[in-house]
């Protein structure tokens, strides 16, 4: 869990908010549901735990300044981010809505 990770989603059908929260459950995961409007901004920032996202609705791209990486997640994608990663985010023009959880 030190590493972060991106699984896109590669299911042949659309992914549902319900086979979403089928794939954290079958993992013992724990989640909560949040949201932002189109463009929204999250500021550079770290987390003292490991954390788990979902995409359900839209998109959101994840800036990694340390990596020098952008990450730009849509519906179905999930993203690992270690504990103490700095981050910051730019929410997509259509607005997102996520499934997160912390381990």
């Amino acid at each position: 869990m030190n590493e972060v990770r991106v699984i896109a989603w590669s299911a042949p059908e659309s992914p549902t908010k319900n086979a979403i929260r089928e794939l954290l459950d079958g993992e013992g995961l724990v989640y909560y549901a949040w949201a932002n409007d189109p463009f929204d901004t999250y500021t550079a920032h770290t987390h003292p735990y490991h954390k788990v996202i979902y995409v359900t609705q839209g998109s959101i791209t994840f800036h990694l300044p340390q990596r020098e990486q952008s990450i730009t997640l849509h519906a179905g994608d999930r993203l690992e981010l270690p504990a103490g990663t700095l981050h910051s985010a730019t929410v997509g023009i259509e607005g997102v809505e996520c499934l997160e959880a912390h381990c």
